[in-house]
């Protein structure tokens, strides 16, 4: 089913420039961003596996996923009933049915919906600002998104550990200024810094998001990879982010 008829008012379908794939946004709530883009470039999936992404929104993720990689299956849990809804009539339009699974429900009960250690890749594209941090009006779909209002980055990475078998590897997008929080309760977690990025705005600005992959109980050894940058002088993407979206 490829029709404007599965959108509802106030919905439009946007183009993701993968095999075709579209998804349903509704601007009067939350629309994915450059982060979530970002977190399907840097997430590896190999054949096979079995991937959850925690907070899925609409299912960016999931729907970039199923399109980059040959990974098996892919679930998004998202606890917004509208969100989830938008999610699952995404994958209808694009036809994913027998790929993706979209759940209704919390990132804390998480554990209760899935078999333990059951999926070989955990995403997530978290709140990245506490509860009392920065300004938020009401619980609506933007702040639920932004702010720590609905669950903590400790109980996405509670969940994380598990749900994930062990070697499994967690991949993540989150703020440089919550480094110490992120480094802190991962290895309270057992959920080991294996790679970092830092992603920059442009090249002589400081960095605006860390991408990560952790790996449940992995031995101790990080690597730091060269940063990336999103924009050029001239306000355009750089070719490295090009080929994030368009490759």
């Amino acid at each position: 089913m490829r029709s404007n008829s599965i959108a509802k008012e106030h919905e439009r379908i946007d183009d993701l420039h993968r095999n075709g794939y579209m998804i349903l946004q509704d601007p009067k709530r939350f629309c994915f961003g450059v982060d979530a883009v970002l977190l399907s470039g840097f997430a590896q999936v190999k054949k096979g596996e079995r991937v959850l992404d925690l907070g899925t929104g609409t299912g960016v993720i999931p729907i970039l996923l199923e399109a980059k990689t040959q990974g098996a299956h892919f679930t998004g849990l998202e606890i917004q009933e509208e969100s989830a809804d938008m999610a699952r009539r995404s994958v209808i339009l694009n036809q994913l049915e027998h790929k993706i699974t979209i759940t209704t429900g919390d990132i804390k009960e998480a554990p209760t919906y899935y078999e333990a250690a059951s999926f070989d890749v955990v995403t997530s594209n978290p709140p990245y600002m506490q509860a009392g941090g920065g300004l938020h009006n009401s619980y609506g779909a933007k702040a639920i998104a932004r702010h720590e209002l609905l669950c903590t980055w400790e109980d996405v990475v509670r969940s994380a550990d598990k749900l994930l078998k062990p070697g499994g590897r967690f991949y993540f997008i989150h703020r440089p200024h919550r480094l110490t929080d992120i480094m802190v309760t991962l290895r309270q977690y057992r959920l080991e810094p294996k790679r970092m990025c830092f992603v920059h705005s442009y090249r002589d600005k400081e960095p605006v998001m860390v991408l990560m992959e952790a790996v449940r109980r992995g031995n101790p050894m990080l690597k730091v990879e060269a940063p990336w940058v999103i924009y050029q002088d001239n306000g355009e993407y750089t070719e490295e982010i090009k080929k994030i979206y368009y490759e």
